[in-house]
């Protein structure tokens, strides 16, 4: 049974992604984990019961029996079309209720995630993860309903998970899977294609076509860069980086010239790191020659920053088919130490590709300068302590 029918007529087997450091979500059982931690909430659990009572269902049984998906394009299960009319005022005042949760799977529990996270009102209870959690577990259609109120969250300088809500913004605009280090594959927003199916991006796990939950995440991320780039001066390093790391995936291709203005004033060599990393990760999107080549200088600017250089390179690697020439190996290998390894995990794209006995730079070292070496015993557990 392929995976669209599967998913739509309730008979998914179980999945488990991981969603926070220490615990998995089974998408049949529930939440599972070093701690064995079980919450009402869940973080994002897919509950294959409420699913099938979920109103999307009935679309998604149309498109298992062959009906079109354009056939469903701009009604109301369709998440591009939802966010396109969600009103300003909704997202700056947290009108709520103006937005039809309802519509997609495990949304009540998005809208609660996001009513806790933004008024606090159970000390217990933050909201945070929710987001990260469905995304992990391959459900983004709810999730991208959150990314407005999100990144309004971040923008309370006074709120305490404001750095926890900014990392949620860009999960649903990336459908890849983590430990994906390779550099055709770092630094795009999939990490494999479905060529037969709904533009190469298949389902999620819900059976909801993906390629329009990740362009709906885009689009709302687009529809705020003015904001998100405010945050590039937030005297928070761990927001400049998330700042970076949420603007690398809008479809507004000036942003790269917002990190090379940041960059030419920004002190720290980590978000440093990041904005060349994001500059990157923009040009893969959408490519510029010239910008390819400006990455190119930086790695070979020994004046700059160890982490600016090793980003600059694994930042190269990926926007071309060149070989890794000598010069570049000998600066990765003489700067990609243990030490600045670990110190690099802050980094979101490190912290993706990382997995059980790797960090991101390590792994990311090995699998685009040493691809022979086979993956380690148990490299797909991306919370396992790193050694």
């Amino acid at each position: 049974m392929c995976t669209l029918r599967a998913a739509c007529l309730g008979q998914a087997w179980p999945r488990v992604y991981p969603a926070a450091r220490g615990q998995y979500f089974d998408t049949d059982v529930g939440p599972l984990g070093h701690d064995r931690l079980r919450s009402d909430f869940a973080m994002g659990w897919c509950d294959v019961g409420e699913w099938r009572t979920d109103p999307t269902l009935a679309m998604c049984r149309a498109l298992a029996d062959g009906a079109e998906l354009s056939s469903f394009a701009g009604g109301p299960f369709d998440v591009r079309a939802v966010m396109a009319d969600l009103r300003p005022e909704a997202k700056d005042d947290f009108l709520l209720g103006e937005v039809p949760w309802e519509h997609f799977p495990q949304g009540n529990r998005v809208r609660e995630a996001v009513h806790l996270l933004h008024t606090g009102d159970s000390p217990g209870r933050s909201g945070t993860g929710v987001v990260s959690g469905m995304c992990a577990n391959d459900m983004r259609a709810a999730a991208v309903l959150a990314v407005p109120f999100l990144i309004r969250i971040a923008a309370d300088t006074r709120h305490p998970h404001r750095v926890d809500a900014l990392a949620e913004v860009s999960c649903p605009a990336r459908a890849r899977h983590f430990g994906v280090a390779s550099r055709d594959q770092l630094l795009l927003h999939r990490a494999e294609t479905y060529d037969d199916l709904y533009d190469g991006y298949g389902v999620e796990v819900s059976g909801y076509p993906a390629g329009w939950s990740i362009d709906a995440a885009r689009a709302a991320i687009t529809a705020d860069t003015a904001l998100l780039r405010s945050f590039l001066d937030d005297p928070d390093p761990a927001i400049r980086i998330r700042a970076a790391y949420a603007l690398a995936t809008p479809t507004d291709r000036t942003v790269r010239a917002v990190f090379r203005t940041r960059l030419a004033v920004e002190q720290d060599p980590i978000v440093r790191a990041a904005l060349v990393l994001a500059t990157a990760e923009a040009t893969r999107a959408h490519p510029h020659p010239p910008t390819t080549e400006w990455i190119r200088e930086r790695w070979r600017d020994r004046a700059q920053a160890p982490e600016v250089l090793l980003a600059a390179a694994i930042g190269w690697l990926c926007l071309t088919e060149e070989p890794a020439p000598d010069d570049l190996r000998a600066t990765v290998d003489d700067l990609a130490t243990d030490e600045r390894a670990h110190a690099m995990d802050v980094l979101p794209w490190m912290a993706a590709a990382g997995a059980s006995d790797e960090t991101g730079l390590q792994r990311c070292v090995r699998k685009m300068l040493h691809p022979e070496p086979p993956d380690p015993v148990g490299y797909d557990d991306p919370w396992a302590p790193h050694r």
